[in-house]
């Protein structure tokens, strides 16, 4: 089996889905258009396996994923061990709501209380909270059209970078965390 390709002039990401459908030529364009990314889609089961023994050199692991029972312990495990080295997560959208009752995961997207309601087709402002903030460098505000949730926003332990005062979503969109050693 082949290991993880490094590139130097790019960073390695695993990109894990699973359950809830979704745009898959639009969301893999999203990473295709990013030249310093090279991203390898996988099933969070694929994930977990690590056939190749490399799910600990991936720069960041991206959760696209939407598992709704707590994790197997297979899963758990491997989920556990995220944070004990420096290597990035990022928990994007629906992926917040995976394994809604288990701690551990309210625990990496910064949110307790993970019930949720949404909202489709609801147009969004969306304010740059600190645009001094190496993610949010660049942007401005914006509208877009996308549906929001109601739950309970990021914990005091976050750095907000975006947020809304839309009156069915949630106040904070995105944020910054230290979970364990990973950023």
């Amino acid at each position: 089996m082949a290991g993880l390709r490094k590139n130097t002039d790019q960073i390695t990401v695993a990109v894990v889905t699973g359950v809830h459908t979704f745009d898959v030529p639009g969301f893999y364009a999203a990473f295709r258009s990013m030249s310093d990314v090279d991203f390898y889609p996988q099933s969070l089961e694929d994930f977990v396996a690590d056939r190749g023994s490399v799910r600990a050199e991936y720069d960041v692991v991206v959760f696209y994923n939407m598992h709704r029972p707590a994790p197997d312990e297979k899963t758990a495990a491997a989920l556990e061990s995220l944070g004990e080295s420096t290597q990035g997560i990022v928990v994007l959208h629906h992926g917040m709501l995976a394994f809604p009752e288990w701690p551990l995961w309210s625990e990496i997207c910064g949110i307790e209380d993970r019930e949720f309601g949404y909202h489709l087709n609801q147009t969004i402002s969306v304010h740059v909270a600190d645009p001094s903030h190496p993610i949010t460098a660049g942007l401005a505000d914006w509208e877009m059209l996308d549906e929001t949730y109601t739950m309970s926003d990021a914990s005091s332990e976050c750095h907000i970078l975006l947020t809304t005062d839309h009156a069915k979503s949630m106040r904070t969109l995105a944020w910054s965390r230290q979970f364990r050693n990973a950023r």
